[in-house]
Order: structure tokens, then sequence, then C-alpha cells
């Protein structure tokens, strides 16, 4: 996917601001799938320990036959980001990899967590790079920690199509049903956490500024322009070495208003560039994000061989209008609550029952139903092979029609205690 690129010419005003945002939302032909799957890495013997980064990149193949990239994040989360294609191809390459992966951390006694927050050890950083040490300051403890280095997602990346500001639409309004259907983190410490997402909760506890909901305005590349502006700076890149904190509040629009007025006081002493916007926008970590492609940041990471449900349900009910119409029709009940009903939730307040409740809400279980039903009806149409539909069928019989998000079965140990790493013989272990 082709994101949108910058200069380092100084910004004028606010309107070079909005040109970027407009570029982000620019329509597209094609209807491709790019999934970043991050997983936490244990040690199978003993959970409890945190595993060196050494470790983890000594038991990767050299090469992966899918085309797959492997990155860290602070906390020596381990990410593949697969080539971006058609869904049938997309799913393939980066399946291919994930074997790889597996089959390689297994010879050495490793394994992926099924799991979106650590359930048992402490937020650790093992990446102690300018941006990271920056990010940490920034955010503090600890959910700033928690985030870095004890949360693990999902990331499907969509191209926008021929309507961009319809996608957008669709991937915010049914952002609480696909959150509660794949809450799949109510663990940290050991012990439930009182929520069935737990790590949208940690999420919530971060500088709103830059995680909360993009308002809805009705024109998304205004609303995105806004956002930005309003976002508190995190950092000031100086080189590819160097990132300057940012303590004093300040947003990107006080830092474009001091560079046009000359005052150079605050953090930002130079007028912002474009570049610098681009880098901003990176720092901004929203449940939609506009790219070029929507990225889609709401989901937990999920069992490592359930994984391409998530991607192929999240794909099917916002790229096919068939199902989409049969979803955002599912989902009006806590989109637009009866005229006169006491108690009317705010966008906020819906996310935040998805994330306590899961699919135990009967409201979001209900929506669910319909959502996967319209999935499954469009998944051929998208090119699936049977047994992906089978999997997102079996997934909708045990999670969806029982009301039981995925989180629930970590709450119910196994043989070993263990549920949320993956075994050779049980689904869950």
């Amino acid at each position: 996917m082709i994101g949108v690129t910058a200069e380092s010419t100084p910004l004028r005003d606010a309107s070079e601001v909005a040109d970027f945002a407009r570029r982000c939302f620019q329509p597209a032909t094609s209807d491709r799938v790019g999934v970043e799957l991050e997983f936490l890495v244990f040690d199978r013997a003993e959970p409890a320990r945190h595993v060196a980064l050494a470790e983890v990149e000594g038991s990767l193949p050299a090469l992966l036959p899918g085309g797959s990239r492997v990155t860290f994040e602070p906390g020596g989360q381990l990410e593949l980001s697969g080539p971006a294609g058609p869904l049938p191809a997309a799913l393939a390459a980066l399946a291919d990899d994930m074997a790889a992966v597996r089959a390689g951390l297994r010879a050495s006694g490793l394994v992926l967590g099924g799991v979106g927050l650590d359930p048992v050890r402490p937020a650790r950083r093992q990446l102690n790079r300018p941006r990271y040490d920056a990010m940490a300051a920034f955010l503090g403890r600890p959910y700033g920690a928690l985030m870095m280095c004890s949360t693990a997602s999902i990331q499907v990346n969509l191209d926008l199509g021929a309507q961009p500001a319809t996608r957008w639409e669709r991937a915010h309004a049914l952002g609480p049903v696909l959150l509660a259907a794949f809450a799949n983190s109510p663990l940290s410490g050991g012990r439930p956490c009182g929520w069935m997402s737990g790590r949208q909760a940690v999420w919530n506890n971060l500088d709103p500024s830059r995680t909360a909901l993009v308002p809805a305005g009705g024109d998304p590349a205004a609303d995105w322009a806004e956002y930005l502006l309003d976002a508190r700076l995190m950092l000031v890149r100086e080189d590819e070495e160097r990132y300057r904190p940012v303590r004093d509040g300040s947003t990107f629009r006080d830092w474009l208003e001091r560079g046009r007025s000359g005052n150079g006081r605050g953090e930002g002493e130079r007028p912002p560039t474009a570049e610098d916007l681009a880098y901003h926008a990176t720092t901004l970590f929203p449940p939609v994000r506009p790219r070029g492609w929507l990225e889609i940041r709401y989901l937990d990471a999920q069992h490592p061989a359930a994984w391409p449900v998530c991607v192929a349900v999240t794909h099917a009910l916002i790229s096919d209008d068939r199902a989409a119409d049969a979803a955002m029709a599912a989902v009006e009940p806590y989109l637009e609550p009866p005229e006169g009903a006491r108690d009317q939730e705010t966008g906020a307040q819906v996310w935040e029952r998805a994330a306590r409740c899961g699919l135990a809400d009967p409201v979001l279980r209900r929506a669910a139903e319909t959502c996967f039903r319209a999935a499954l009806e469009a998944l051929p149409r998208l090119g699936a092979e049977p047994g992906l539909v089978a999997e997102v069928a079996a997934f909708a019989d045990r999670h969806v029609t029982t009301g039981r998000s995925p989180a629930t079965d970590l709450m119910e140990p196994g043989p070993t205690g263990t549920p949320w790493l993956e075994g050779p013989n049980e689904g869950w272990l």
C-alpha cells in the first residue's frame, strides 16, 4: 500500500495540514488487504519469564516464504507485516510465514501468546531507541509502559475504495461490535482485570488527544485535519538519531502558530515542516487511522491459528457493500438509541461497554450475529477458500451465538493453567 509522502519545507498555515489530510483519503480502485500481526512471545516452560529479543531473533528463519517483514515492538512483541493483496493471497502469504515463525520458535521452546495483553508479566522495555525513549517519557506509567511493552493487536489495513468516506464511516460504526467479538485480553497480573479487552482499557487511559476517536463532523478529511492540529506534540525529530520530547502540553496547532508568528518560545523553536507533520501523524493512535488506506487498530491479538477469521470478517464487513449494508443496519441500536431513551450513550461509552463486556452485552451480541451472517455470505464473493469460510462459521458458533468473546476462554484455565499459550494438541493450553 502506498502512503502519504512529505517534504522538509516549512508549513505556511493550517491549509497545508488540510491538504495533507485530504491526501490520506484518496480513492482507490484496488481492494487489497494488508495485515500486521503482533504477538507476545513466551517461554513455554516458564511463561512468567521475559524472553530476550536475542532469543527470539535467533529462533526465526533467515527468510520467510511469504515475504512478510519482521519487526519488534518496545517490549519485545514480535510483529509480522504481510504483503498487501487480495484477501486470499494476503492470507496465504502471511499464513506461510506464520507457520515458519511458529516452527522456529517451537524448536527453541518458545511460543506465541494468543492474547492482547500480557496476562502475567510486568511491563519491561527491551528496545531503547530514541523514539521509544521520548514516547515513554511522554506517556508515563503505568499505562504508557503497558501499551508499549505489554499489548498485542491485529491491525487490518484496507484500501479506501471508490468512496473513502463510506468505508471510514463503516470502520467506526462497526468498531464496537468487532471489538466485542474479538475481545481477547481479560487478564493482567495473573488475574481478571475487569475487562474483556484489557488492551483497549489501557489505550483508554492514554493521552486522549491521540488515542480517542476522530470526531465525526461529516467530512473525514476535515475531521482528520482538526485531529492532527489539536493532538499534543509527543516529540520533535531533529534527525534520525535525535528526538526531543515535548513536555509543555503544546499541540501541533500551537507549533504551527508559533512558527507563523516567529515566536520561537516553547518546545518547537523552528517552524514545523511537512515532514514534521507526517511524522506527527505516526505518533497518533486513534482506533481508525487514515494513511492513504484505512488502518483498523482496535482488534486484540488472537490465537496464532485464529487470526484469519478476524481479518476476513473485518474486511468483508467494511469492503463488501452488501455485507456492509446488513451490518450497518444491525448496529443501529447502539449508533442511534431509540428516541426518548432515558440514558443516551455517547460514542465513547459504547466503545467502552464493548471493551468491558464483550459479547456478554446482549445488544452487541445480536448485532454480531447479523454481522457474522453477512460476512459468511460475502466471503465467497471475495474469493475466500471454503476452509476459511468454515473457520468463520465455527468461530461464530463458538463465540457469537453463545455470547462468549474469546476472552471468556482465557479465564477458564486448561490443564496447564495457561490457556493463552498455543499448544500442540489443544486450541488453548
